[in-house]
């Protein structure tokens, strides 16, 4: 018997399969198992692209047919890490720019990994390819990308499944199907999200030579040229808004996102935020170090917090989502969820699924740096999720327009910490209402030679 079949049927007593099966019917084992290999490429081999990529290798028979990425350390590990993982034991090709990768290459699937200045452009050029596309969150770094990214999904018709695998954890599914659909929480009319985690990477380092194996200015793309200060891989770059939209796009976007779907909700009607760096001073970070945000849909309230200084509100949940109901509260994070209900009744309890002993690759050589193992059920069962909408042409459950909205609202966030005034956002119109200052900066500038995506015409 071969080594996938192994897998397989090491997969077929997983927590996740037991979900996949639920979740897509007896059509979860030619999930598992499809007839034809599918040729997937990877954009980004830092992080997160690869632990993608692996729990995609983990639940389908794959061809990793390239791999690109500027850092050619960082690139010729993980090429050495994917032939020992995939079937066929190849290595694939090696690409230092993903528009040669691109033209040179067909695929089913493209993975991107990369920092969140280049998703737009590389999402947009993938589906132009021919290629359904699994994108990191958040989707965009401005609202215009993500409606263009949107705009490119459809009218090419392919498959765009955003990162936001909370929608795939097994515990919060749980959460949803049996106390929010079940009604144990009664109205929800007040929501609060929250990170208290120290994220600023709050340093100095000096400028210095750019090293020979880094391709700095493809890194930086459309992004501005700030001066090398050293590598901005794995989180560095996140402390600089030239390439993200702060703690507030990075780890917002996945509790929004959570709620939103919990709790079937669109565009908010309206966002405002205050904050900005009142404690942590001293470094070259610029993005806020303590932030509020306020979406807010008929009658109901959803408030965001992060402070990357001091202790979290509550310890056992720094990074979460609580939801007030008039017979229950909820609380859930990546690592578990507690149901609180209002006067006499049961308080529910339930962990994270580890799957540690169904896929012992995760732990065993050669294995991935800093993998996240309380993430790996969910991100397997979100890759399953999204080869089922490939197969069906269907959208997936975290589609490119779920995505773009939570997105959106998070970098809209923003847009009211920066001008000091709430943000209302026309999707129809893709502009805010009465504000030109505002709508001004719905499109950041990009640099030369790159063009911003205009949604009227991918």
């Amino acid at each position: 018997m071969n080594t996938f079949n192994i897998n397989r049927r090491r997969f077929l007593q997983g927590t996740t399969a037991s979900l996949a099966l639920t979740t897509f019917g007896a059509r979860g084992l030619d999930l598992i198992y499809p007839a034809n290999t599918l040729r997937v490429g990877l954009i980004g081999t830092g992080w997160y692209g690869k632990s993608d990529l692996l729990r995609l290798i983990q639940v389908a028979p794959v061809e990793v047919v390239a791999l690109c990425d500027v850092d050619k350390k960082m690139l010729d590990g993980a090429a050495k890490l994917v032939s020992q993982r995939q079937k066929s034991g190849k290595t694939p090709k090696l690409y230092g720019d993903y528009r040669k990768m691109l033209a040179d290459n067909q695929f089913d699937i493209v993975l991107i990994g990369t920092p969140d200045h280049w998703h737009a452009l590389q999402t947009i050029d993938c589906i132009k390819a021919g290629a359904n596309v699994y994108v990191q969150k958040p989707i965009s770094v401005d609202v215009m990308e993500g409606e263009a990214m949107v705009a490119a999904a459809r009218k090419y018709n392919k498959v765009v499944q955003v990162g936001t695998q909370r929608k795939s954890t097994p515990h919060l599914i749980d959460a949803k199907k049996n106390i929010v659909d079940a009604g144990l929480l009664g109205k929800v009319s007040h929501v609060e999200m929250c990170c208290y985690f120290p994220m600023r990477n709050n340093g100095n380092p000096p400028v210095q030579a750019v090293p020979d194996f880094l391709d700095y200015e493809m890194w930086t793309g459309p992004a501005p040229l700030r001066p090398y200060d050293g590598l901005p891989h794995v989180r560095w770059w996140r402390t600089f808004m030239e390439y993200g939209n702060g703690i507030t796009g990075d780890m917002c976007v996945h509790m929004l996102d959570t709620v939103r779907w919990m709790l079937k909700l669109g565009w908010p009607k309206r966002i405002s935020s205050t904050g900005g760096i009142y404690v942590q001073k001293e470094g070259k970070s610029n993005i806020s170090d303590t932030q509020s945000a306020l979406f807010e849909y008929d009658d109901l309230n959803c408030v965001w917090q992060h402070r990357s200084w001091g202790t979290p509100a509550n310890p056992d949940y720094p990074w979460s989502f609580t939801l007030y109901g008039d017979k229950g509260t909820l609380w859930g994070s990546t690592m578990a969820y507690d149901f609180i209900p209002q006067g006499k009744g049961e308080k529910i309890h339930k962990d994270v699924v580890y799957e540690k002993e169904k896929y012992p690759e995760d732990l065993t050589e050669p294995t991935e740096p800093k993998i996240e193992l309380n993430a790996a059920p969910a991100t397997r069962l979100h890759m399953l999720n999204f080869l089922d909408a490939i197969d069906k042409g269907s959208r997936p459950i975290a589609d490119i327009e779920e995505g773009h909205i939570s997105t959106a609202s998070c970098i809209l966030a923003n847009m009211s910490m920066k001008t000091g005034r709430p943000i209302v956002y026309d999707p129809k119109k893709r502009e805010i209402v009465g504000d030109r200052e505002a709508n001004g900066l719905l499109a950041r500038p990009y640099r030369q030679p790159w063009v911003h995506p205009d949604p009227t015409k991918v």
